[in-house]
This record gives C-alpha cells, sequence and structure tokens, in this order.
C-alpha cells in the first residue's frame, strides 16, 4: 500500500543502535520471517557497533524449522501467534496448510532454544518464550487444543497470551461464526481452560473486571 521505506542493511543496523540509545528494552522484529537474511546481516554490523538489547521474534507462528535454527543463539525472546488448532478452519479462514502441524513445531523449536520466559524485579523480560493466542467466537480458534499442547508438550510454565480483542471487519461478515467479537463469557472460558492443564502464567487483555484482585 506504499507504506514504510525500502532501507539497506547499514541503515536497519542503525535504526537498532538508535533504538537503543533512546533506552528502548528490546529490539522487536515484526513479522521478520521472509527477511530473515536481511536481518542477520544488519545484527551483525550491529553487534559490532555495540548492540546488545534483546531481540525479540514477533511472528505468526508459521514458521520453518530450517529458519529457526538459524536464530539459534540469536533471537533472545519469541513472540509467536498460536491462532488454529484445527487444519480445516485454519485453511478457510486465513487460506494456509497444515497451520497446527507447522506451528506446534515452530513452538517447540522456539522453546528450546530459549526456555521459560524470564523476567527481572522490574517487569521486562530478557529471554524465552512467550505465546499469544486470539480467542474467537465460537470456539474457532481452539483454545482447548493449544492449551493442552502448551502444557503437554512445551512446559505447564509457558507465559501465555490471551487476547480478546478480535473484532470483525471486511470480508469476516460474510462468515456466520466470524462476524461478531468475542463475548465475556467466551474469554472467560479461554482463560478457564488455560488453567485447566496448569497454566497458571497468563496475561489476560481486554476484558479487565476479568482480572484477579491484587493481593
Amino acid at each position: 500500500m506504499g507504506e514504510g521505506s525500502v532501507v539497506s542493511n547499514e541503515e536497519l543496523a542503525e535504526i537498532m543502535l538508535s533504538l537503543q540509545t533512546k533506552g528502548c528494552h528490546n529490539i522487536n522484529l515484526v513479522s521478520p520471517t521472509h527477511v530473515v537474511p536481511y536481518i542477520l546481516e544488519a545484527l551483525e554490523i550491529a553487534a559490532a557497533r555495540g548492540l546488545n538489547l534483546p531481540l525479540v521474534y514477533n511472528t505468526g507462528g508459521y514458521d520453518s524449522i530450517e529458519t529457526l535454527k538459524l536464530l539459534d543463539g540469536i533471537i533472545d525472546i519469541y513472540m509467536p501467534d498460536m491462532k488454529y488448532s484445527d487444519d480445516k478452519t485454519a485453511e478457510h479462514l486465513s487460506g494456509i496448510k497444515d497451520y497446527p502441524k507447522v506451528n506446534k513445531a515452530a513452538v517447540k523449536e522456539m522453546h528450546r532454544q530459549v526456555g521459560d520466559l524470564q523476567i527481572d524485579e522490574s517487569g521486562v523480560a530478557g529471554r524465552g518464550l512467550l505465546v499469544r493466542h486470539l480467542v474467537l467466537p465460537n470456539g474457532l480458534a481452539g483454545t482447548q487444543e493449544i492449551v493442552s499442547f502448551l502444557a503437554q508438550e512445551v512446559s505447564t510454565n509457558t507465559y501465555l497470551n490471551i487476547m480478546a480483542q478480535y473484532h470483525p471487519c471486511y470480508q469476516a461478515f460474510s462468515l456466520p461464526r466470524l462476524a461478531r467479537p468475542v463475548s465475556e463469557a467466551e474469554f472467560a472460558e479461554a482463560t478457564r481452560l488455560a488453567h485447566q492443564p496448569g497454566l497458571d502464567r497468563l496475561d489476560k487483555h481486554n476484558f479487565p473486571q476479568l482480572r484477579p484482585t491484587p493481593r
């Protein structure tokens, strides 16, 4: 859509160093999968000039193991989505094949590399895995299967961000099961499902009245 601008590897390195100078907590690489080679080249330049901030890999979770292995020892925080637990739903709603299989393998590899999320006394993350799960109306995201996978095959100490901000727009209105926002009851149910298998590190967005009372 004509937004953004083309930058060289050198310019990208300068951007990273500028963020560090401004006091940012990390370098957040958003949807970076298709430009990993250029990011690595820019990081080599920036690191040689003193870049030492944690690097965040902020992704939709449809990442190949081959790409992730290139990042082993480089990325500090992985922040993948787990969008769907059902193949047909993923293909129908997002036009993507084998999403659950690819997504689960990617999340396991990410956790192998960085482990559970580590947060310092000031509440700033320094290393580890943070999984995001957007609750969809009518159970379309498959929360039950996703939280069970995380608890059984990754770690019960997984930091899970449960999000309720789904808002229908554009073609979603032509799909009756997607044509409305998530209800508070659906969000509460997703949270309950996450607690069931022992996932207690939950960050719950959008319905603050459902947050536990601070002690």
